[in-house]
């Protein structure tokens, strides 16, 4: 079941492909899904694109100029910000035989040979899209959950026993809510 959209789970799509007539493919197939699509003619500028905002998926060509897509991803993958980001890696059906273990070795999530099915590519970037919108609002959850414990657990400091005769109650809550915060936060 599709659950509603809010602004906080807009994610960009990012497109890394050299050449312009590629990019307009890309941008024809993802259009529908009414997610912002941001060019990349090099990985320099995906680097700096990554670096500025959110993306819920990288669509990386992996022949390109200068820094190619394989060592994109090798600088994409170690930084904080952006080492979760999925990878898809897309290159032309005469791509050498080794490039989608190495593609996978970089930490690419997909690999796809051009021409590809628009269908099929628009299937994956939605997975992708649902995925990261799950995980934005797990991390709000997060951030209640960890604002309401500190809240209880001031709570817990201003009472004393006599004012509450389920303090111990409270306190097993505070535990178990601190509990659940910190699995939360190891997934």
């Amino acid at each position: 079941m599709p659950t509603e959209k809010t602004s906080e789970d807009s994610a960009g799509i990012l497109l890394v492909d050299d050449m312009e007539e590629n990019l307009t493919a890309l941008e024809a197939v993802l259009r529908s899904l009414n997610e912002p699509l941001v060019r990349a003619r090099s990985g320099e500028e995906a680097m700096k694109a990554l670096l500025e905002r959110r993306f819920a998926v990288v669509l990386l060509d992996i022949r390109m100029p200068g820094m190619d897509g394989f060592e994109t991803a090798a600088h994409i993958k170690p930084l904080d910000r952006t080492k979760d980001v999925p990878i898809v890696f897309l290159t032309g059906s005469d791509a050498e035989a080794g490039y989608a273990f190495r593609g996978y070795a970089t930490g690419a999530a997909d690999y796809l040979t051009k021409p590809f099915d628009p269908w099929v590519l628009r299937a994956k970037v939605t997975v992708f899209l649902d995925l990261y919108r799950k995980s934005r609002r797990l991390e709000r959850l997060q951030e209640g959950l960890a604002g309401l414990v500190e809240h209880l657990s001031g709570l817990e400091d201003r009472l004393s026993a006599d004012d509450l005769p389920d303090l111990a109650r409270l306190r097993c809550q505070i535990r178990e809510l601190q509990q659940l915060a910190g699995d939360g936060q190891a997934s």
